[in-house]
């Protein structure tokens, strides 16, 4: 059976009748059923869905990449349509986020959390399933856990925080997870934002499966957010990997985006909402 993402929630609209919003949510279908990658905000799953006509309703597990609204807000959406359903994800999804954002003339933290408590979820039919490693959660399909931070260029945005002891803290993203199909042509590694690091989960992810060959990439970088260094040393990273399809979006960020497009050629494409990616057997 062919392996099958389909991009649902993202930025960007090039085609009518869809809709766009800031977040990200995917369709994957496998050859053992389908799983729902995120959710967006909310604004957009359902009708997108329908247009795209991929059925929520089939969807075994919802699996989140990590705790932020722009991924976890349409999860109530998404419970009132497909009902009760597991959801798999780090303990840390759950954690109270922040990220320094002008207001006014000066920065202050704003509140960029899941925007729902956990028994507010449970009681609308969230079944949480937790996983702090890399784990199998249905046959060659595997989410990270929480990923080793190797690199030394991989650094992150300093502005997004946690509240620690009653103190400001750098978030440390523990629940940044991706979502890796082990496929008969690689791998292929479904991407929320990569807060992580894009080339520690490409190593974490060749070090757990031992599979070398990485088919394609898909999802949010955050480099559009990242110091120039950080692109830099990724690109060149990148290049070793030999990876068939960079698909980028969401966080990426327009001007490496732009720079992406340039490096890989034919081997990159835009992650826009109704972007299909097939992987035959």
């Amino acid at each position: 059976m062919t392996w099958k993402i389909t991009v649902l929630c993202e930025n960007t609209v090039p085609t009518p009748g869809l809709l766009g919003e800031h977040g990200f949510a995917a369709y994957v279908e496998t050859p053992a059923g389908n799983l729902l990658f995120d959710t967006g905000q909310g604004f957009t799953l359902i009708q997108n869905s329908l247009r795209l006509q991929k059925d929520l309703r089939q969807v075994s597990q919802l699996v989140l990449s990590h705790g932020h609204f722009d991924h976890t807000g349409g999860m109530l959406a998404f419970l009132g349509l497909h009902g009760p359903c597991d959801v798999v994800a780090h303990p840390d999804v759950l954690l109270e986020r922040f990220r320094m954002m002008p207001m006014g003339p000066e920065e202050k933290p704003v509140s960029i959390g899941i925007p729902w408590k956990e028994a507010y979820l449970t009681t609308r039919g969230a079944r949480f399933k937790w996983h702090t490693s890399f784990a199998e959660i249905a046959p060659n399909v595997y989410v990270s856990g929480e990923v080793p931070r190797k690199t030394s260029f991989e650094t992150g945005d300093p502005k997004f925080l946690i509240k620690q002891n009653g103190e400001w803290a750098p978030d440390p993203f523990l629940d940044d997870y991706s979502l890796i199909l082990k496929t008969s042509r690689g791998l292929v590694i479904l991407l929320g934002c990569a807060h992580a690091g894009l080339i520690n989960i490409l190593e974490h992810a060749i070090a757990q499966t031992g599979e070398e060959r990485i088919h394609s990439i898909i999802g949010g970088t955050h480099l559009g957010f990242s110091a120039q260094t950080q692109l830099d040393h990724t690109i060149s990273a990148l290049k070793k990997y030999r990876v068939e399809l960079l698909a980028t979006s969401h966080c990426t960020g327009q001007r490496p985006i732009a720079r992406l497009a340039a490096e890989f050629g034919d081997g990159f494409a835009f992650a826009h909402v109704g972007f299909i990616l097939a992987v035959l057997p």
